[in-house]
């Protein structure tokens, strides 16, 4: 295997391995009132755009990288919609500021 590739799969481990805490809380606690729905919004769209120049590339570990972020940012996307308005209705009557 090639300096190169190993280097890939290595900081794609790391780097997955990194954002895993974030999605795990996101889905367990469904609180996601940290996130901001324009940050979401552009980072699904930024994936998109670079998503061309990815899978232009030959197939290897940024290809799994690039995936990975995709459906990362989806899901944080989605759950944004599904449970952000619950998390801001219930702190509200409660009187507490987001």
């Amino acid at each position: 295997m090639e300096l190169p590739v190993l280097a890939g799969i290595i900081s794609t481990v790391l780097f997955a391995s990194s954002n895993l805490p974030m999605l795990v809380k996101a889905a367990r606690t469904k609180d996601l009132r940290s996130y901001s729905l324009s940050n979401l919004l552009l980072g699904n769209v930024g994936n998109a755009v670079h998503s061309i120049y990815v899978f232009s590339l030959p197939a290897g570990p940024i290809w799994v990288l690039h995936s990975f972020y995709i459906v990362a940012m989806l899901l944080m996307l989605i759950w944004y919609v599904r449970y952000g308005a619950r998390h801001h209705e219930a702190s509200a009557g409660l009187g507490l500021t987001t």
